[in-house]
C-alpha cells in the first residue's frame, strides 16, 4: 500500500522528528478530519507499505533520518516556487531547498523526485516574466535530478479567498503562455511537464496531462507493477491516487497565503504548540478510553511483473 504525508500538512518541514519515532515504532495513530474521535491505526513496515509519498517545500529536516526509509520505496515531491515572504512567510531561500532537493536527489534517484511550481499566481510583482525567469533558474538547478516537474495555478478557494483576499484567478490566455513556456523549459532541462487537475489544454504543447500523484508514477519508482485498489478521485477531473494521508489540516507552519490545507493561521500555531514528537499522533495525545481501527493493510506490488 501507500502511505501519503503530504496532503494536509508537511510532515518533513516540521515533523521530521514525529515522524523518525513513527518508524521506529512501527505505526501512526492519524484522526479522521471529520470526526475527530475516529482514530485510525496503520502500521509502518515495508511489508505492507510499499511506498511513502512526500509533498514538502523544505526536505532539510528529514535528511538526518533517511536511513529509517531504506527499506521503503519514496517518492518526494518538493515545491519550490519563485514567492518571497509577502506570500510564502517561512519557506526557506529557494536556492537553500533546491540544495536539499538534490541531496535527497542523490539518496532516493532522479525516478523517485518530482519538482513542484504551484500554485502559479501573477501580479504586479509576480507578473509572466518573473515566473519564467524563475522556473529557468530552478530548472537549470535541478537537471538531471529529477524527471517530473509540476505545475497548477491558483484555485480561489473559500478559505484562499479568506486568507488572500488579493489573489485572482489566472487567465487562460497567461495559463496557456506559461504553461507552453515551461513545457519547453522543463523539456530542455530533460523534465516532462505535468500540469496538475488542469484538464488537457496544455497537451498540444507537449505536457503530459495524465497526473502527478498517479500509480504509473509511483510505479517507476517502486520498480514494480501496483495492483491497488479502486478509488474515486479526490474531486472531479482529477487523476492522482491519494488515499492513506497521516497529516492533520491546520499544522503546516509555512503559512503561505494560498495555502489549501490550513484554514485558520491561529488554529496551526495552537496545533503545532500541541505538537509532541513522542506522541502517536500529530497532535495532541489520544485520549485512554480512544477506539482506534486498525487499517488493514497489504502490499500492492505484484510480485510476477516487475519493470526492467
Amino acid at each position: 500500500m501507500i502511505i501519503n504525508t503530504g496532503q494536509r500538512t508537511d510532515i518533513p518541514a516540521f515533523y521530521s522528528k514525529w515522524f523518525a519515532n513513527r518508524l521506529d515504532e512501527g505505526y501512526v495513530l492519524v484522526r479522521n478530519p471529520y470526526d475527530r474521535d475516529k482514530i485510525s491505526r496503520y502500521a509502518l513496515d515495508p511489508s505492507v507499505v510499499d511506498l511513502i509519498g512526500f509533498c514538502t517545500k523544505n526536505p532539510a529536516p528529514m535528511i538526518p533520518y533517511m536511513d529509517k526509509l531504506e527499506e521503503y520505496g519514496q517518492f518526494w515531491y518538493v515545491t519550490i516556487t519563485c514567492y518571497g515572504r509577502d506570500i510564502e512567510p517561512n519557506v526557506p531561500d529557494i536556492d537553500d531547498v533546491i540544495d536539499s532537493f538534490i541531496t535527497i536527489a542523490d539518496m532516493v534517484g532522479a525516478g523517485s523526485t518530482g519538482w513542484r511550481y504551484d500554485p502559479i499566481l501573477l501580479n504586479e510583482e509576480y507578473d509572466a516574466k518573473h515566473h519564467l525567469e524563475a522556473f529557468h533558474h530552478i530548472a537549470s538547478r535541478l537537471a538531471g535530478h529529477t524527471r517530473i516537474c509540476v505545475i497548477s495555478f491558483i484555485d480561489i478557494y473559500g478559505k484562499v479567498r479568506r486568507n488572500f483576499p488579493e489573489a485572482v484567478a489566472v487567465s487562460m490566455e497567461n495559463r496557456e503562455l506559461l504553461g507552453s513556456k515551461m513545457t519547453e523549459i522543463a523539456r530542455e532541462f530533460g523534465m516532462e511537464l505535468r500540469p496538475c487537475h488542469e484538464g488537457n489544454y496544455l497537451a498540444k504543447y507537449g505536457a503530459d496531462c495524465s497526473g502527478c500523484m498517479t500509480i504509473p508514477v509511483y510505479e517507476r519508482a517502486v520498480g514494480a507493477r501496483l495492483d491497488v485498489p479502486k478509488r474515486k478521485p479526490s474531486r472531479e477531473g482529477c487523476a492522482c491516487y491519494l488515499s492513506c494521508d497521516i497529516g492533520e489540516y491546520d499544522t503546516c507552519g509555512h503559512l503561505c497565503r494560498y495555502c489549501y490545507a490550513n484554514n485558520d493561521p491561529v488554529k496551526v500555531k495552537q496545533n503545532m504548540a500541541d505538537h509532541d514528537p513522542d506522541s502517536p499522533l500529530l497532535v495532541g495525545h489520544p485520549p485512554d478510553n480512544a477506539k482506534t481501527h486498525e487499517v488493514s493493510q497489504k502490499s500492492w506490488i505484484d510480485r510476477q511483473l516487475r519493470f526492467i
